[in-house]
């Protein structure tokens, strides 16, 4: 039978050693300087437009980690009302989908205030609207109260992963997690997001969503280390493309000692790539700026603003006059009138399919 690391006598004085990512740290800090000084060149709207769209990816790939797929343009509408930002008149989103965002938003925007119990179960309840996983009941906003496994494979030849600690320790545990988290201590705060993203998987308090909690909790940390309450990079988004090695990283560790030096090195990895990966999204932003500011004289009305944002922001499919109707809301005689205005002004190209087909590019 595995022992995990709750068990040992010494749960949960974690150690490192830190001269093993010493480097690793200083150019991660190094990273993240740079990425905040570009940042503040971007000025109020783009930066609240490259906040905007981490904190989509943020959502949407906090959600994919753990199989649940998410309408990016419903993720938009929702942090966008929010942030009291224009939506461009696109649909409402739902319950699901805005509680994750609501609990995204919260452990950004106030990371100054302390975490704790109440918060914790606000978030669980946002997550879990309907008291539901899928179709089966949970317990919404409190410890679970039943045993917790993390298992793999057919029935009867199960292999088991992970266990979490027993229930009757749960309200022990989360309030020392709780209390450490909260105290001001010598620690680098990228360091400390890193235990806390382990600390809480470890722990494992909830019924369901411990995972988007956890990246949650290290997004509340990470916004303490940046010292600014928006987004410019997304640890969900990475850790997604790291998705099996972080299982991997996150077992071994759970079932070695205290120390967590493998894990942090990981953990300042991913937090590296994700920074590097946070430029694509600013030059993105900054793409778009420009492109409106060299074709402002030449956009006629609103219709084509909202599919012209559409397209900088990455169509899904091709553009076709029956989805520029869709979408806008109009006619599909306006629809062809407003495309064939942008062919002729060179902002859109027709391809080269014809017939029913045919369908239309963005001029780079």
């Amino acid at each position: 039978m595995a022992i995990y690391i709750h068990q040992l006598n010494q749960w949960p004085r974690f150690h490192w050693e830190q001269d093993e990512f010493f480097n690793l740290l200083a150019e991660v800090r190094q990273l993240q300087g740079k990425l905040l000084g570009k940042v503040e060149l971007l000025g109020f709207g783009l930066k609240d437009e490259a906040n905007l769209e981490t904190l989509i990816q943020d959502v949407v790939k906090t959600s994919e980690i753990e199989g649940e797929v998410l309408n990016p343009e419903l993720v938009r509408s929702s942090i966008a009302v929010r942030l009291g930002l224009d939506n461009l008149g696109i649909e409402h989103s739902n319950r699901n989908i805005d509680g994750v965002v609501d609990m995204m938003l919260d452990a950004t925007q106030t990371f100054d205030k302390s975490l704790s119990e109440e918060r914790l179960f606000g978030w669980h309840s946002a997550l879990f609207p309907t008291g539901r996983s899928g179709m089966y009941k949970i317990e919404v906003a409190k410890w679970r109260t039943g045993d917790m496994q993390i298992v793999s494979g057919r029935m009867g030849r199960e292999k088991v992963h992970f266990e979490a600690p027993s229930p009757e320790k749960l309200e022990k545990e989360m309030q020392e997690f709780i209390n450490w988290f909260n105290q001001e201590e010598p620690l680098d705060s990228i360091i400390k997001a890193g235990i806390s993203h382990l600390w809480f998987v470890t722990i494992h308090p909830f019924d369901d969503g411990n995972g988007r909690i956890a990246r949650a909790i290290t997004d509340m940390q990470l916004s303490k280390s940046d010292g600014v309450n928006q987004r410019f990079y997304s640890m969900s988004s990475r850790i997604n493309a790291e998705k099996k090695s972080y299982y991997t990283i996150l077992e071994r560790t759970q079932k070695e000692d205290l120390d967590i030096t493998n894990w942090l090195k990981w953990f300042l990895e991913c937090l590296k790539g994700a920074i590097i990966d946070s430029n694509f999204i600013i030059d993105k932003v900054v793409r778009k700026h420009q492109f409106f500011v060299n074709n402002a004289s030449k956009i006629a009305n609103e219709r084509q603003r909202i599919i012209l944002t559409k397209l900088l922001e990455g169509f899904e499919g091709n553009l076709t006059s029956s989805k520029y109707a869709k979408i806008a809301k109009t006619s599909p005689d306006t629809a062809l009138r407003d495309i064939n205005d942008l062919v002729e002004k060179g902002i859109l190209s027709k391809s080269d399919s014809g017939g029913r087909s045919t369908n239309y590019v963005l001029n780079s």
